[in-house]
């Protein structure tokens, strides 16, 4: 990690770190919504601050020759194809949390008008970065040493600023993290709340403290959270999500179908466009990544099929006794 390059001392205990962030932050939540929101708010604005700047300084750079890496031409490869359907695991992720808001629509004082616009500024703000980035990237580093580059922030920071380069991008990295952990720990509870309320967790899943958080939801993810840290590494981790966010979306897309089959006549504030064929197109894409993340990785897609193979009877007993 990349974080280490600012304490060299600490490599050898990331797992300790990982557990000691989780339970920081269950003690933040503990503490109520309005805290966690604070952080969420700041973190945020500093993280596009930190990608702002750099952005920045890439187009003010002047530019040196470098040697160009020498590259296989070869039109169709199944390597090729691997990386394609790898790197997509990797911009999902940067994607993911496009949804995140529906989450909180309960929360919300007026969700028929705030969630769409949340949905899709966040989309096309988050879109206008990634390719901001991309294209700053692209004038300080040619596209040939960018695609062998493990960490192309860190390689294009260390031509801007010198060997401080890293540490730059490693300050700006834990700003990222940091936004993204507060997230994270505020949605799972969200979701257990509204499956306990509608019986489909415990019942003690509904239990809500003065702060207004879920308390036993939060307490259940984090445990789970726990679980995941311990038995892999962030990278396998970040696979894990990419494979189960496209399953999920499918599912969503799924639901919109049913839904609209099944109960006809519910309110519904807005629409989604082109329906039902955006619906049908979006299934169809769900289907297609998974199966090439199938593809390109499948010891990940076999882990989460046992892991949802042994938490549903666990879920069943669970349910029965609490």
């Amino acid at each position: 990690m990349r974080f280490f390059i600012l304490f060299p001392a600490l490599a050898d205990y990331s797992t300790v770190m990982a557990i000691s962030l989780l339970a920081a932050f269950v003690l933040i939540h503990l503490s109520g919504v309005k805290n966690g929101s604070i952080i969420q708010q700041i973190t945020s604005f500093l993280k596009v601050i930190c990608f702002m700047s750099l952005v920045v300084a890439c187009f003010m750079y002047t530019g040196v020759k470098l040697p160009l890496i020498k590259t296989d031409n070869t039109f169709f490869q199944i390597g090729l194809l691997f990386g394609f359907f790898k790197s997509l695991q990797l911009i999902i992720g940067t994607y993911n949390g496009w949804n995140s808001v529906c989450f909180f629509a309960e929360e919300n004082d007026n969700p028929s008008k705030n969630i769409p616009k949340s949905l899709y500024s966040g989309v096309f703000l988050v879109a206008a970065i990634y390719v901001l980035v991309n294209a700053a990237f692209f004038h300080v580093l040619p596209i040939e040493i960018l695609a062998k580059s493990n960490l192309a922030a860190a390689d294009v920071a260390k031509i801007l600023f010198g060997e401080n380069g890293a540490i730059i991008v490693t300050v700006i990295s834990i700003f990222s993290l940091i936004s993204i952990l507060n997230a994270f720990m505020m949605i799972p509870p969200r979701i257990l709340y509204g499956l306990s309320r509608d019986g489909f967790f415990i019942e003690k899943g509904t239990t809500v403290n003065k702060g207004g958080t879920p308390i036993v939801a939060l307490l259940v993810s984090s445990f789970v959270s726990l679980f995941l840290i311990c038995i892999g590494s962030f990278e396998v981790l970040f696979s894990f999500a990419a494979f189960i966010s496209i399953i999920v979306w499918g599912l969503a897309y799924l639901s919109l179908l049913k839904l609209r089959t099944s109960e006809p006549n519910l309110p519904r504030p807005y629409r989604s466009f082109w329906y039902p064929w955006t619906t049908i197109i979006a299934i169809i894409s769900s289907i297609a990544l998974l199966i090439g993340f199938i593809y390109s990785d499948p010891k990940s897609f076999i882990i989460i099929m046992g892991i949802t193979v042994i938490s549903y009877p666990l879920f069943l007993v669970l349910k029965k006794k609490l």
